[in-house]
């Protein structure tokens, strides 16, 4: 079960184990009782970053299990299949790779994000 924040108007903060289906709910405060309202609690350092380290952080999070890195070979590659896109007539369907939905997750499964998420692929 996890633990949740709440706060009690006369004693402050307190928490409590809770199941995931009572998290909307209140909880009684051990000192006086009195049903008190849960809250998120946010360490003091997150709320006075500036907007863009914010956001930096957000990318960082997001990013953290499947990182880009960027090395001059990548770079390399990028720039010889962006040319080889530019020429027209070779033969090979240039759109289909460059708006292929295909990525793997971190643990090697093959993904396709769409709007009908229902679908099975092949």
């Amino acid at each position: 079960m996890p633990v949740y924040d709440y706060k009690c108007r006369e004693h402050g903060h307190f928490y409590q184990l809770a199941r995931m289906d009572d998290a909307a709910k209140p909880a009684a405060c051990p000192t006086c009782g009195a049903m008190s309202a849960r809250v998120i609690v946010l360490p003091p350092e997150l709320r006075g970053l500036a907007r863009d380290r914010q956001d930096a952080e957000a990318r960082n999070e997001k990013a953290r299990h499947e990182p880009v890195f960027s090395t001059a070979d990548s770079r390399a590659e990028a720039d010889d299949r962006a040319r080889h896109a530019a020429r027209r007539g070779c033969g090979c369907d240039h759109t289909e790779r460059r708006h292929s939905k295909l990525f793997y997750t971190a643990d090697g499964k093959k993904m396709f994000p769409s709007m009908r998420p229902w679908m099975i692929s092949h």
